[in-house]
Formats: structure tokens, sequence, C-alpha cells
């Protein structure tokens, strides 16, 4: 955790070690895996599930939110995954859990820079995919629909649109169905009971869409013309 004084009744639970751990340090990084080893003696599993989500207008963004962005969501991944590799082919095997989104196959309105990072997640995890089989280490891509969860509160930076007004309209709307498919979303755990199933299942499986809209929009994207996907997308958004 990034903040092991906040781990609470997590802490308390036997046979649970917390140990700090900032993916945007690559110190840290490396002294949380070095533990960990050191503890077990090997490592099995890992899951990245770091991330939080930037919404607004991409206009009014400027080059610190980008990077604090892609810092966590794709920098910090790649480091933990990085780390741990070496680990993983000396004991000749593992499996890596990289948390991505629906939003790295669909998107959707003031999400642009949330989306490049899960995208980018998407294309590194398949590529290495490839590169680690031939040592027995399975990746695997969770993607989550709408869940109720920190991403629509705690682990959401909103941006203000330009003051012109220009956008405040499209804004309220787009935000207002986003929230509201979060409130009305999958518990967590459907999520945790995913990880669980790719971290169990023997073959080379790589991607896992859980939670609706997740599984109906992978499958539409593969039979659907992009523009009638696309289309889709803004009947949604109420976008013309």
């Amino acid at each position: 955790m990034r903040r092991p004084d906040d781990a609470g009744a997590l802490a308390a639970i036997p046979g649970v070690t917390v140990v700090p751990l900032d993916v945007t340090d690559p110190a840290s990084v490396t002294a949380a895996v070095a533990r960990v080893v050191a503890d077990g003696g090997r490592l099995d599993v890992v899951v990245n599930n770091a991330g939080f989500a930037v919404d607004g207008v991409f206009e009014a963004m400027d080059d610190a939110v980008v990077r604090r962005q892609f810092e966590t969501n794709v920098l910090g991944l790649m480091r933990v995954t990085r780390e741990v590799i070496p680990v993983m082919r000396r004991q000749g095997g593992g499996t890596i859990v990289q948390l991505s989104s629906i939003g790295g196959r669909a998107c959707f309105p003031l999400y642009s820079i949330y989306h490049a990072t899960k995208w980018a997640v998407e294309g590194f995890s398949e590529s290495l995919a490839l590169e680690l089989r031939p040592f027995g280490i399975r990746m695997r891509i969770v993607e989550p629909g709408a869940i109720r969860s920190d991403f629509y509160g705690r682990s959401r930076q909103a941006v203000e649109p330009p003051d012109d007004g220009s956008y405040d309209a499209f804004v309220a709307r787009c935000e207002a169905i986003s929230l509201a498919a979060g409130s009305q979303g999958a518990e967590p755990a459907v999520v945790a009971d995913t990880i669980l199933r790719a971290v169990a299942d023997r073959g080379w499986r790589l991607r896992y869409p859980v939670a609706a809209p997740a599984p109906l929009l992978v499958r539409l994207r593969k039979i659907l013309p992009e523009s009638w996907f696309l289309r889709l997308i803004r009947g949604r958004y109420g976008i013309r």
C-alpha cells in the first residue's frame, strides 16, 4: 500500500502482510518486491491495481495532469511488472494480472487521457504476454465495466472546463450519465472473483472482461462495423 497506516482491518487478517509500495517511486517498488521475495521465498502472483481516473475536457488539461495520469496508470504498472519478471523467470513461472478497464477497449467522452493510459496498458500487456510465455509467465488483463467503487469518488480527478461556458452543458450531461452508471454498477467483489479465476486458470487466456457493460461492449466491438459501434456510444451520450 502507498499508505500502510490506512490498512485498517486488512492488516489484521491472518497471513496478510502490508508492505509499503508507491508505484511512482522506483526505489519503493524495488524494496517492496525484495521484501516479499525475502519473506516468502518466491513470488507467484502480482496484481497491478494502482490507478485513478482524470476526467474532463482535454482542452483544459495541462501537462502536469497528463503526466500524473500516465505516471501512475502506465509507468507505475510498468515499473512493478519489470521488477517482478526476473523473479518469476528464475523460478520458472508466475502470473501477472493487469487491472485495465472496459475503457481500454472502448472510449467515452471526457476520459481521453484515462483511455489513453488503459489502451497503453492493453497494448503493453498483450505484447509482453508473447514475450513471457516461453518462461511460463502468464499475463492476464482484467477489464471491469461499471463498479461501485472509489473510481467515481476518491480515485477521480475532475478537471474544470474552460470558463467561457462552451462545454458546460455537454460536461453536465456526460458526467450525469457516467456517475449514474457508477452508482448502479456491480459490487467490487465481482472483480476480485474474476482475478481469482484468472489466477487459478492454468491456460493462456489473456483478457477477462467483467461487469456490465464490459462483456457486451467487447462483443459488439468485435461484430459491429466501427461506424455503427461509435454511433452506439454517441447515442448513449446524446452526441449527434
